[in-house]
């Protein structure tokens, strides 16, 4: 770390990285549970929720050291939102209670707590057949029933994010990611006008891509469930970019720096050998580190993570890596940047070795690993400055300007084109290899023109790649009299004062000002993307046509009677939070079952074909069929009832 061949992140801090969290149990449970701290009973009304969000979010920030995030923000609001028959008024003071919550300094630093939210907007199936919970207690009407506050609290949330705050300015906090499926309505619907308007003013939210990528929306709530029954096998990190699925996460990051590795390096054969001793000191680093904040969670020292998640097992020991570009400027044997081919093959080939060797560490300490593509704020400006130092011949991005820096993992040349589906094209190959955090910026020189460019445009990307997150990313400045000013305006034009300009630096928006020596380069670097003259080389949208897993893993059959099965097995795992509720379920309907531990049962599971807990499993005769997840038992449990009765 300290040579500078790689960076451990945040080694200051004796914590996390960043975690997921269950808006579920926060409502089912209340804010506390710490001895000798003050307790708050479950919210029983959406103002009472949003204060103990905002406070939770601020005490978890202070247990670790970067973004933390809540799953199915819109729809596990919009059941206080029925159960007071709030007006939209209520609901949109409510949210902004919690927008400007969020965006107050209460932690290390003075800082805002980095702060996550994934919004569904339509009812998830996992959690349609679900009952609301309102003050810890279930009501009588479920989560399908509620899209019409969902649109309440959506358009409340997006209204406040487009105003801004009194001076216009956008908020930093909390970063919204949408699922954009195969089921997404692009009709002109008033919400769809704000959050594309959103977009295209201050390019705010970042999207999933579930039309083509291979994640699922319910994978944001699932993940701490699925198995672990291949040591091999690399899961994909969900909750966007920077946010994390529920109880899920990342103890620790660890950046290698592949320019300095392609630099020292003879030949391929040699670059590979370099980068394996790294990447096994970097793997080393992050087991000693997790032993260490596992022992002090046992410990105490992080109590509200304690109660909350107990378990550091289900979080992700996170490998980046950082100049992809440059490695391709300083290898011996390429000499060539990454716009060209066999710079990508090359770089492809990295990544691919990459995950084969974090599968070897998921085998030798039995933890998760994953790879990352490192938003690097300042790490890319810190590892070019002692690479020039102490190798003045290395390559690095605009020698000319003095002001170093790398590219951010695999990204192209900041001023390779303006054309953005070139970019696109060459991207979709590489972001795709990455099981964490990984986005692709649409960077633009401006606001487009109203809502319904942007709304083209997310969807364009959406149904011709395949990469799993991405944003428009507008510049935009700010007059403390005039307020928001398009573009970057150095000076307003109505009463000349400075403003402040606004853009994405890696994956949020900071006034340029603030930025370092590094960055600030590359934003002056940085060839802006043109819509109107960019064309789509691929001839048509490339959508699957199949239902997805998660829909043919939740059919239930209509004729199904629960009392004809010759045995019901639950798979269950020790750590899995939905298995207790599934088991209250079934007892509370009185139905003989019997508790398989997946994970002990590993050979009976893969002989099933299950990948996460709870699945109940009914056997009659030659037939079995799977029912995943808490809302698909409960249908099942219903419908095979009502069959009985007939």
């Amino acid at each position: 770390h300290r040579d500078a061949d790689m960076h451990i992140h945040d080694l200051s801090m004796l914590t996390g990285y960043c975690a997921g969290w269950s808006l579920k149990q926060l409502i089912s449970e209340g804010l506390g549970g710490i001895t000798g701290k003050i307790t708050s009973s479950p919210p029983s009304h959406l103002a009472t929720l949003c204060n103990q969000m905002v406070n939770f979010l601020g005490i978890m920030q202070n247990e670790w050291a970067g973004a933390q995030a809540f799953s199915s923000f819109d729809t596990y609001l919009s059941a206080f939102v029925k159960a007071d028959n709030l007006s939209f008024e209520q609901v949109k003071k409510a949210i902004e209670s919690f927008i400007y919550g969020v965006n107050t300094p209460s932690r290390w630093g003075t800082q805002a707590p980095f702060s996550n939210i994934t919004l569904d907007w339509v009812v998830p199936k996992d959690l349609a057949e679900l009952p609301c919970i309102v003050g810890g207690n279930e009501m009588d009407f479920k989560y399908k029933d509620c899209q019409k506050e969902m649109d309440m609290v959506n358009r409340a949330f997006i209204e406040i994010m487009i105003d801004g705050d009194a001076n216009g300015r956008g908020f930093q906090y909390p970063i919204p990611t949408y699922s954009i499926t195969r089921d997404f309505d692009w009709a002109e619907t008033e919400n769809n006008k704000l959050l594309f308007e959103m977009t295209a003013k201050y390019g705010t939210p970042y999207f999933s891509n579930y039309i083509n990528s291979d994640m699922e929306p319910s994978d944001v709530r699932s993940m701490c469930c699925r198995l672990r029954l291949d040591l091999r096998e690399l899961r994909k990190k969900s909750g966007g970019f920077f946010g994390s699925g529920e109880s899920t996460g990342s103890i620790g990051v660890v950046t290698i720096n592949i320019p300095r590795i392609a630099y020292l390096a003879d030949n391929e054969e040699d670059f590979y050998n370099r980068l394996d001793k790294l990447m096994d000191v970097a793997a080393r680093s992050l087991k000693i580190k997790r032993t260490t904040i596992t022992r002090l969670l046992d410990e105490g020292l992080y109590p509200y993570t304690k109660h909350y998640l107990g378990t550091f097992d289900n979080h992700f020991s996170t490998i980046g890596l950082l100049g992809m570009n440059e490695a391709g400027l300083n290898a011996k044997w390429l000499r060539k940047d990454l716009t060209n081919t066999e710079t990508q093959e090359f770089a492809k080939n990295v990544l691919n070795h990459m995950r084969n060797r974090l599968s070897d560490y998921q085998e030798l300490y039995g933890d998760l690993y994953n790879l990352e593509a490192t938003p690097a704020e300042s790490t890319s400006y810190r590892l070019a400055k002692h690479d020039k130092k102490r190798y003045p011949g290395i390559i690095t991005a605009n020698d000319a300007s003095g002001v170093y820096y790398y590219t951010n993992s695999s990204h192209l040349p900041v001023g390779y084109t303006s054309d953005i589906y070139d970019a696109l094209d060459i991207q979709d190959k590489l972001q795709t290899l990455y099981t964490s955090g990984t986005v692709f910026h649409a960077f633009l020189g401006e606001k487009l023109p109203d809502w319904k460019a942007a709304a083209a445009l997310v969807r364009k990307v959406a149904e011709n790649y395949t990469l799993p997150y991405y944003t428009i990313s507008p510049t935009y400045s700010i007059c403390s009299v005039h307020g928001y000013l398009t573009g970057e305006v150095h000076s307003c034009p109505h009463c000349g004062k400075k403003t402040e300009t606004y853009s994405r630096i890696t994956g949020y928006y900071r006034p340029v000002q603030n930025w370092n020596d590094g960055k600030t380069q590359e934003f002056k670097d940085r060839n802006l993307y043109v819509i109107d003259t960019s064309v789509l080389k691929r001839k048509e949208a490339m959508q699957k046509c199949a239902s997805s897993d998660s829909d043919s893993q939740q059919a239930v059959s209509k004729s199904a009677d629960i009392s004809q099965a010759d045995e019901l097995m639950l798979f269950t795992t020790k750590t899995c939070p939905n298995c207790v509720s599934a088991k209250a379920l079934l007892d509370a309907q009185e139905i003989r079952y019997r508790v398989v531990d997946a994970e002990d049962n590993a050979d009976l599971s893969r002989k099933l074909g299950i990948m996460q807990a709870p699945t109940l499993v009914v056997s009659k005769g030659d037939s079995v069929e799977l029912i995943q997840n808490v809302s698909s038992i409960r249908k099942y449990i219903a419908e095979s009832k009502m069959a009985a009765t007939k």
